[in-house]
């Protein structure tokens, strides 16, 4: 297990949150957090997520959370609707324990939930990093989606995910519906990282280059895409090359490192 604090804090919406936190070592340990913003079934206990959050210890301290109905979270999970209270208050320890900067990066389910956080939540960050994550909402285009919503939306699916410990809420989505990752990456004024795979078995090429789109149709100058090869899909499938591209462009866009750009950044 990796080591650090490990905490509960309560959302605005009254769910208790289970959170791991990892301080950076040497000076300037406070000048960057990164808050890891798990997909769907994840949470920061597993060793995918564990994995990810040690690799970017490496270039701040980092913020592990368990999203509502996950690991040890309460709650039920709402796949990406009520999710950003959630990082919200994990941006918020991040400034309580009074980092300079604080940037979350989101897997999959989480990659939609930083971009909608940065757009419309509480809690302001200071850039943002969306990995695999859908740009649409109710996609079925690929057979692990059609599998997905099958797991999300009918009584025995829910049954078979409890089981394995993921909690889904049975209560549908508000109408009008809660606004898409790529609507909110058309408003998000801070810099905006979009990493995908080429080979992603949930959500195909369309995805990232749609939010990249709106970010710059948006204004957003600092938006950037990344499309990598033989990487399929958030935290089982990006390697530690990726995830060190991530961290170097995380601590140079904040203005803390300012050293020539890597040669695996800026792929497609």
């Amino acid at each position: 297990m990796y080591p650090g604090e490990e905490r509960t804090f309560v959302t605005s919406d009254g769910v208790t949150i289970s959170a791991n936190h990892v301080p950076a070592l040497g000076p300037g340990s406070r000048d960057l957090c990164l808050v890891v913003a798990h997909g769907f079934t994840n949470g920061w206990r597993l060793p995918r997520v564990q994995r990810v959050m040690h690799r970017l210890g490496q270039f701040g301290g980092v913020i592990g959370l368990d999203f509502r109905g996950h690991g040890k979270s309460t709650g039920v999970s709402t796949v990406g609707e009520r999710e950003i209270h959630d990082l919200d208050a994990g941006v918020q320890w991040a400034r309580d324990l009074g980092y300079r900067r604080v940037v979350p990066v989101g897997f999959s389910m989480g990659g939609s939930v930083v971009l909608r956080q940065a757009a419309i939540g509480r809690e302001s960050v200071d850039a943002v990093v969306s990995v695999s994550a859908p740009a649409f909402w109710y996609y079925r285009g690929t057979r692990s989606m059609r599998i997905l919503h099958l797991a999300v939306g009918t009584r025995a699916g829910r049954a078979y995910m409890r089981a394995r410990g993921v909690r889904i809420g049975a209560d549908g989505w508000p109408d009008p519906l809660p606004m898409e990752p790529v609507a909110a990456a058309s408003i998000i004024d801070v810099p905006l990282l979009i990493v995908h795979g080429h080979i992603d078995h949930y959500f195909p090429i369309e995805h990232p280059k749609a939010l990249h789109r709106a970010a710059v149709s948006g204004g957003n100058k600092q938006a950037q895409m990344w499309l990598v090869e033989d990487f399929a899909h958030a935290e089982s499938g990006i390697d530690d090359a990726t995830l060190d591209d991530i961290g170097g462009w995380i601590r140079q866009t904040c203005g803390l490192d300012r050293v020539g750009t890597p040669v695996g950044w800026g792929r497609s």
